[in-house]
């Protein structure tokens, strides 16, 4: 299970090699890294726990033959308590066979315990680096957004340099918009012209009927 480990450490780090080696985006490369530790991380969980079950399974073992010893000893006193010496060494010719499994059992036990508590500490060391490339994530890709931005800013101040700021370009915008607020002050004028115009005309109208209202008025007064 060591070498199981190994072979991921291997892996990942060819990975982040050739990824580095033919970079284009770094913040999304970043991402592809942390995405593949947390595969392999999630590949290394599942051999951590079948070593960890493998591990119980055997203590179990272990405790059920350590239980079945004890009570064949406990069944071979009986028989000689009774005067069946006997069955008593029969009981304890079984109770010799689980001995036989427990010593057997213990020793694989404890290599078990061993191997998972060794993978244990080395998954436990692969997710703390996970966590730091997760906290390095956002540092990096804050410096390529502001390494990206720089760069925007000298290549257009580049192409200020060599465009809008050379010759007459400058001049000739300013004569055109002099251009466009003069017709824009003609156009408002004879607008005015017009409207002022039009009021009089309307200010005519309303006389009129006024006046015409008006006669009708006295008319209805005089009738009345």
């Amino acid at each position: 299970m060591g070498s199981f480990f190994l072979r991921i450490t291997d892996v990942i780090a060819a990975n982040i090699n050739d990824m580095i080696d033919r970079v284009e985006d770094p913040e999304r490369i970043i991402r592809q890294i942390i995405r593949e530790m947390e595969e392999n991380i999630r590949r290394a969980r599942e051999g951590v726990l079948d070593a960890m079950s493998n591990e119980k399974q055997l203590g179990k073992e272990l405790e059920y033959h350590r239980r079945q010893a004890g009570e064949w000893r406990t069944k071979a006193e009986k028989a000689l308590r009774t005067g069946k010496e006997e069955l008593a060494r029969k009981a304890l010719a079984r109770k010799k066979e689980h001995d036989r499994i427990v010593t057997d059992a213990e020793d694989a036990w404890k290599t078990a315990r061993n191997t998972s508590i060794n993978l244990k500490n080395q998954l436990r060391k692969l997710e703390n680096k996970l966590e730091e490339a997760r906290r390095k994530r956002s540092a990096l890709a804050a410096r390529q957004r502001a390494a990206e931005a720089r760069q925007y800013m000298s290549s257009t101040v580049r192409c200020f340099d060599k465009g809008l700021i050379a010759g007459d370009k400058f001049e000739r915008m300013e004569g055109r918009i002099v251009e466009i607020e003069a017709r824009t002050e003609a156009m408002t004028e004879l607008d005015d012209e017009k409207s002022e115009l039009e009021k009089e005309f309307a200010d005519m109208e309303a006389e009129s009927d006024v006046e015409l209202e008006l006669e009708e008025l006295k008319k209805k007064v005089a009738e009345g």
